[in-house]
């Protein structure tokens, strides 16, 4: 089995500013730093989504984004749980007409 490696907010900061600062290619880079290309690539697109929003580059595990994701899947089940119950009710409440 294949053990997935995790890198430090730190090591993905340093690595960014490496790549900026030295002016070389992404897969030269990435082959110094011993590091798949793929990765440096995906921490490139991060932290530019992270500086045009209010997104924090690198917050732990996972990425910016599934943090947004998760709280809107769990907005959207509120949503959904308040939107039947007042299904419920209008059905309850129409029941109980006497037309």
């Amino acid at each position: 089995m294949v053990r997935r490696r995790t890198y430090t907010k730190e090591f993905k900061e340093s690595s960014l500013d490496f790549y900026h600062s030295s002016g070389k290619t992404l897969k030269d880079v990435s082959c110094e730093l011993g590091i798949n290309p793929e990765n440096l690539r995906r921490w490139i697109n991060e932290s530019k989504e992270a500086g045009s929003g209010n997104i924090r580059l690198f917050p732990g595990s996972g990425n910016a984004r599934d943090e947004e994701l998760a709280r809107l899947r769990k907005e959207n089940a509120d949503l959904r749980e308040a939107n039947e119950i007042l299904k419920k009710a209008t059905a309850i409440f129409a029941a109980k007409r006497p037309y």
